[in-house]
Order: C-alpha cells, then structure tokens, then sequence
C-alpha cells in the first residue's frame, strides 16, 4: 500500500509517498481500506515537531478519516467486511490501509455521505461537543461567540450550538468563508479585520455578552474575548492556531466571575474512558446533519504538501481532505 511518511521534521515538504505492506488484524483489530483522511491544523504542527503529542520519526501523520472494512479480527463481532466507517487513529491516516483498535474510535458512516465527509467529521465533531456540551454545558437561549468559524472545528462548533438552542456570534477574517458560515447556522458573523468583534458583540446583546465562548485561535482573540464575555460565561481553550498561547488578565476572570475552560477531547477520552458512552450522541446528530463537514478541499495522496498548505494559509472553508 501507500502512504505518507514523515521522517524528520520541518515544513510540509518533508513528506513523502513510501510503500508499505497492508496491515493483518489482530484479534480486536480492524482493518480499513480507507476512502479519504481529513487534513488538521494538529497534523501540521506535528509534522513541524510543534505539537505536544510527538510521534517517534518514521510516522505516518493522520488523525482521522472513513473508508470500508477490510478485515476483521477473531474476536471482533461488531463489524463486518465491507461495512462503510468513520475512523480516528493518533498517528496513521494518511495511508491506503489503516489499523483500528479501539472500539470507540469507530463509527458508522451516515446514509449518504462520502468518504471525504466522513474523514471531516470525528475530530471536529468530538472536539465541538466536548466543548460545547461536556465542558461548557452550553444551554437554549445563551449567546455562544465561537472564533475561527471557517475552520473545522468551527464550523463544527457553530452547527451544534445552533442545534442546542444558542444564538451564534461568529467570527472569521475573511467574508466568502464567514458567507458560508453564516448557511451553516451562525446567526450573526463578524469579520474581525474590519470591525471590533467585541464592540459588535456586545451591540448585538444589549451590552451583555456572550455566555460561552469557543475559541480555538488563541492569542489575542482570546485576550480581546474577555472583554466581549458577559458576567459568569465560560471561556473556552480549544487551541492556538494562531500561533501562540494567551496572556489571560486575572483581574478580568475575577470581576466577571468567569470561568476558564482547557479542551482536550481526545487526550480526555483517552484518560477517562468511561465518558466514551456520551460520545454515542455523535451519529445520531450527524444521522440528522448536525456537523455534516464542509469539504472546501480535495487532493490526491502525491499533493498532501498542498493540502497542508492550504490549512496553513487560511484557505479551508470547513475541511481539506486526501482522497485515496
């Protein structure tokens, strides 16, 4: 088979295309022949040697994507060959074959959907309900202000907040991507290049401010958010695409009574098992639409550089994937 191999640190042109032999089950294994693998800005900084999560050189970057059942191991009896699947895998994507263990790192593939939406929609839609329902018990009627609206897990973000009753402020810098946003549920959008977005947000509530505010950009958006939070929201840490972390003002934490959030949808399920039964919730949303990725992007396996490149530059709507 082929996949992507990273061999030494640096920019997207380190990677390469390797053969490599197609994987046999173990017992509790699963094989998938897979359709298409989603590109995350995680991917890019582990290629870089940024991320806190550092894979031993040589890997196969990755986080997610969908295909077909290709093999089942012995003592596995809920799948069965030839059944259509989303997958999460830490590192290994980004190859023809791949190898799934746990149980819940896989999910069926919605009616209808492709492989590159399937390949779009775990981590982001992990990530957004995590946030947004475990972390932030985000409630009907509340103001959620989510950054970075455009990316994936974004978009994500603002679909479910619109299913759980909130009313979405969201935020992007350029307006053909905030246009698409806005169809995928956000009530108002805001360009932070050409207008304060903490200045719109508190217009837009009566002076109030958001309640729940999901920030995966980091740096000074998440600064500037504090003043844009109402008394008691809860802020939260998604990530730093940005390309950095925050200098959060304690006094302002203090005199909104606010409520700092860090979100690690993967690392917690990893630590704590047991709240994998919540994440059941995930395919009947997506069965309903809910998530459903937006898939600005495609490239064949030789242009992975590229599509790194375009999450890199800001040009993904949604989700780029890599079709097999």
């Amino acid at each position: 088979m082929r996949a992507v191999v990273c061999d030494r640190l640096g920019d997207p042109s380190v990677l390469k295309i390797e053969q490599r032999p197609i994987p046999e089950p173990g017992p509790t294994d699963i094989v998938i022949k897979v359709g298409a693998a989603a590109v995350n800005f995680p991917d890019v900084l582990t290629v870089s040697g940024d991320y806190q999560h550092k894979p031993e050189l040589p890997f196969i970057p990755g986080m997610e994507g969908a295909g077909i059942v290709h093999a089942v191991g012995t003592g596995r009896d809920d799948w069965k060959i030839g059944d259509r699947a989303i997958f999460g895998i830490r590192p290994g994507a980004f190859a023809e074959y791949v190898t799934v263990s746990r149980r819940n790192h896989l999910l069926r593939l919605p009616e209808g959907w492709t492989f590159a939406e399937g390949a779009g929609f775990r981590v982001a839609a992990t990530t957004a309900y995590h946030s947004l329902v475990h972390r932030a018990a985000l409630r009907k009627g509340e103001v959620a202000l989510i950054h970075g609206a455009s990316g994936g897990v974004g978009l994500a973000a603002v679909q479910l907040a619109k299913h759980l009753g909130a009313r979405v402020i969201a935020t992007g810098g350029d307006d053909r991507r905030l246009a698409i946003v806005k169809q995928n549920g956000a009530d108002d959008v805001v360009n932070y290049r050409t207008a304060d977005f903490v200045a719109a947000v508190k217009e837009l509530t009566g002076g109030k401010g958001a309640d729940v505010i999901y920030d995966p950009v980091g740096g000074e958006v998440l600064e500037k958010s504090m003043r844009a939070a109402a008394y008691g929201a809860r802020l939260l840490v998604v990530g730093f695409t940005s390309g950095g972390p925050s200098r959060l003002m304690s006094n302002h934490v203090l005199i909104k009574g606010l409520t700092v959030m860090g979100v690690r949808a993967g690392e917690t399920l990893q630590r704590q098992p047991h709240m994998g039964y919540s994440y059941e919730e995930l395919p009947k949303l997506a069965a309903l639409g809910v998530m459903r990725p937006n898939i600005s992007h495609r490239f064949s396996m030789d242009r992975v550089a590229d599509a790194f490149r375009v999450l890199l530059d800001r040009q993904v709507v949604g989700k780029a994937v890599i079709e097999m």
